[in-house]
């Protein structure tokens, strides 16, 4: 069975051990989801990702704490998409503030779940990140977008260095393929910025995206600018 149609293999990362056996108890229930292991904090997280990845077991996606000791969930994600760049990071947790989200986004997460989410949602997002997609929970969009129209003055202040790279090559006409080729990156991680993007300039489509782009002055040059290709995948 190759890794496409195999189950999305997942590690739960949380300090609380009760929180982790309701996670592994309805993971575990979900057939095409594989829970390959569970820790309690951030530098356990990294130890686990290198065994597994020397077993050949990489997980797809980490489930990720944010408040934990030593090592905290933006630390950790950032180490994590740093060494692992197809590993997916979903972020769940009792913080919902928009800096605490534009954080974990810029750490390079998938998705930002708050703990009060149904586990289907938390199965959903796991599912999203896996194909490259990001899943916010709507009080988290909610508190994002606020903060992004407190920085309206300065549009490139809620995107990193990487998005503002993307958002031009979106403005310009090309495909996700073209822009991970551009930046040397992969197509999945291509729309996971593509997304984050998206959820932290408050809008909801490509085509949305790629008229910010050009209004705000981002726009770039690439490969076969075509207007008509803005909405791409």
């Amino acid at each position: 069975m190759d890794r496409e149609a195999s189950p999305i293999r997942v590690l739960v990362v949380d300090d609380h051990a009760v929180v982790r056996r309701g996670l592994l108890a309805f993971l575990g229930s979900e057939p095409d989801l594989e829970v390959v292991g569970d820790v309690g904090d951030g530098l356990e997280a990294l130890d686990a990702l290198e065994r597994l990845d020397a077993e050949g077991s990489r997980p797809d996606v980490v489930l990720m704490d944010m408040k934990m000791e030593p090592l905290d969930g933006v630390e950790t994600t950032r180490r994590i998409r740093e060494r692992y760049e197809d590993v997916a990071v979903v972020v769940l947790t009792s913080f919902g503030e928009g800096r605490h989200v534009r954080s974990a986004l810029d750490a390079g997460a998938s998705g930002y779940l708050l703990k009060d989410a149904d586990a289907d949602e938390v199965a959903a997002a796991l599912r999203a990140a896996h194909r490259g997609e990001l899943q916010l929970d709507a009080a988290v969009t909610r508190s994002l977008v606020t903060g992004t129209a407190a920085a309206a003055t300065d549009p490139a202040a809620v995107l990193t260095s990487r998005e503002r790279e993307v958002v031009g090559l979106v403005g310009a006409g090309n495909p996700n393929k073209a822009i991970a080729r551009e930046l040397s990156i992969s197509e999945r991680t291509t729309r996971s910025h593509v997304s984050a993007c998206l959820a932290k300039l408050g809008l909801s489509s490509r085509t949305q995206l790629a008229l910010w782009a050009v209004r705000n002055g981002f726009a770039s040059g690439g490969e076969g600018r075509d207007d008509s290709r803005a909405i791409s995948a």
